[in-house]
């Protein structure tokens, strides 16, 4: 693999957009999903992930949902940002990123100080009550789950759901719309720690591959894109590293 070449295309482009999957929290400490270890090939307390994930369970048994994220969800809240996030923010604020499209509901890159972050899959931002619609932050709701409550609108007594696009949720059409056109208008795009398996969102770099774009795969395990990647790595820390040694400004 050329390194030379591929952080030459950084800086020859005029538009970089990235995405970033759960890959690159796993330095933070929280799984992945679909790795060797990931959280979609364990089960809890007999329970499948991806049926504790259905927006049809929550509204079926919020009970074993808050229970379940209790202990997995509402704790990566607390992580700290790892090496990805880190240099990420850097690139922003060096005007080297022009859009960051997450799939993550960790908040953390919001926490390595990004700014220009898009959510595809919600996060733990908001949380909305399911009966008046009244809106929420983390904190509140975080306190009443871990301490063992299923969290209620004070106002009204409904159901409070997180802000996270769960399976049988629509996404949001508006930001998915944004991202195709961002993508499609990106001459530059890093895939970070995806897997590219669930659409529509993996078919996201091929907007920017069809017009005429980069595509820089970095992931431990191989995607369906990588024959048409114009470069590919596995170790998200040595591409980090090696990106802010070319570009001295990005470490730190």
């Amino acid at each position: 693999m050329d390194h030379g070449r591929c952080f030459d295309e950084f800086k020859k482009a005029r538009k970089i957009v990235v995405l970033t999957g759960a890959g690159v929290s796993t330095f933070s400490g929280i799984p992945d999903f679909r790795g060797p270890e990931g959280a979609f090939r364990r089960k809890w307390h007999g329970y499948d992930v991806e049926e504790l994930l259905d927006s049809a369970f929550f509204e079926r048994a919020p009970d074993v949902f808050y229970a379940y994220a209790r202990e997995n969800w509402y704790p990566m809240t607390f992580r700290e940002p790892s090496i990805v996030h880190l240099t990420l923010a850097a690139m922003e604020r060096h005007g080297m990123l022009d859009a960051l499209y997450t799939q993550n509901i960790d908040l953390l890159h919001t926490r390595a100080g990004s700014r220009k972050v898009m959510e595809l899959h919600g996060s733990f931002r908001t949380h909305r009550c399911l009966a008046c619609g009244r809106e929420f932050g983390l904190e509140p709701v975080r306190e009443a789950v871990m301490r063992g409550d299923v969290p209620h609108c004070p106002a009204c007594g409904g159901l409070i759901k997180p802000g996270v696009v769960f399976y049988g949720d629509p996404l949001d059409e508006e930001l998915l719309h944004r991202a195709f056109r961002d993508f499609e208008s990106a001459d530059l795009v890093l895939v970070l720690g995806s897997s590219l398996t669930v659409a529509p969102v993996s078919s996201l770099p091929m907007a920017a591959r069809v017009n005429g774009g980069t595509i820089i795969i970095v992931n431990e395990q191989p995607t369906d894109y990588d024959a048409v990647a114009g470069y590919r790595f596995r170790d998200l820390r040595f591409f980090c590293t090696a990106l802010a040694a070319r570009f001295p400004e990005l470490a730190g």
